[in-house]
């Protein structure tokens, strides 16, 4: 039997879960447990098909629109990603009981943009056209009041009615480097812009790109974990490649990867984006060993600490440690 090669894994750290999504699976979880099943979920409740998949197991039930709910004396949770103001007022014509499992962070990003809005300001949005998110955020107000950019390019296209009275936001999940020079090349067309007090770019995809950055360039090879339709994750595979690793993948499941083209790799870097569970992570890990001598170690760039309070309605039941929110520190 030929001896394995040595595989030395870094993980990046932070990496995985954020508050905002902790919350929000949270929400689902005691959800279930205080009411039974079903709970009605509008929207994926983050990005990710695991954590989807287990929380169908234990009862809730994901719709894109209310207007599949036929039950109008169950739950109804929106995501983290926020949900236009127009749906809020039809889950409440319908009588229904919601939670808004909203990312705190998002909901900040949605005052600003009322705010601004009141103060007679023209808006420009940084974000992903189509993303949930973005949906969320522009239906805070009436059409034609935000405007979204997606690039520089964008930029030079901007016709303001009034260039002296214009501020932007920006979608929680960018890339940094991106949104900075958008930010930068608004500030040079525009200098009489608001922008936010604090980025609106959230900490947590803040600290993973970071992480991401402190070795990609040391790395043959990293894999995100994450799913594709996760912003936060699509850009740290984006942050990996530009950081220096030239072979940077998304994948979803361990099963994805195929061991043969890792073969003459001395170094991998793992990192997951903020709606990944650690067990996804803890797979990729056993899925390598199959083939090689892995070395573990972790790349720490920052410590995260932060909770976000659960809604009112849910605070008097305690807490459940759900198995999706277990995460093994590294």
């Amino acid at each position: 039997m030929s001896e394995r090669a040595e595989l030395n894994v870094v993980l990046c750290a932070p990496r995985g879960f954020c508050a905002g999504v902790d919350r929000a699976i949270q929400i689902v979880e005691i959800a279930l447990e205080k009411f039974g099943a079903p709970v009605y979920v509008r929207h994926e409740i983050v990005h990710n098909r695991y954590v989807v998949t287990s929380l169908e197991e234990k009862g809730a039930v994901f719709v894109e629109e209310l207007d599949e709910i036929e039950e109008d004396d169950r739950p109804v949770i929106f995501s983290a990603h926020g949900v236009p103001k127009e749906v809020k007022s039809d889950a409440a014509s319908r009588n229904f009981f919601y939670l808004d499992a909203t990312c705190p962070l998002v909901s900040k990003v949605h005052k600003e943009a009322e705010i601004h809005f009141r103060r007679g300001r023209e808006i420009i949005l940084i974000g992903h056209r189509g993303h949930p998110e973005v949906i969320g955020t522009m239906g805070q107000l009436p059409e034609g009041a935000v405007t979204l950019v997606e690039t520089v390019r964008d930029v030079a296209g901007l016709a303001p009615r009034d260039p002296e009275n214009i501020a932007w936001i920006s979608q929680t999940t960018l890339s940094v480097d991106d949104t900075r020079d958008i930010v930068a090349a608004l500030n040079e067309r525009f200098p009489a812009i608001v922008g936010p007090h604090k980025d609106d770019i959230c900490y947590a995809t803040t600290n993973r790109q970071e992480a991401v950055k402190a070795v990609a360039a040391g790395c043959d090879a990293m894999i995100i974990v994450g799913a594709p339709n996760s912003s936060n994750s699509q850009r740290l595979r984006e942050v990996a490649l530009r950081a220096g690793c030239r072979n940077a993948k998304l994948i979803q499941r361990a099963a994805e990867i195929d061991l043969t083209q890792y073969a003459g790799v001395k170094t991998l870097g793992i990192s997951a984006g903020a709606s990944a569970p650690e067990a996804l992570v803890e797979e990729v890990l056993d899925r390598f060993a199959e083939a090689f001598d892995i070395k573990v170690t972790t790349s720490r760039t920052a410590d995260e600490n932060i909770e976000f309070a659960l809604p009112r309605a849910l605070r008097d039941t305690k807490p459940v440690e759900p198995s999706l929110t277990e995460s093994v520190s590294g």
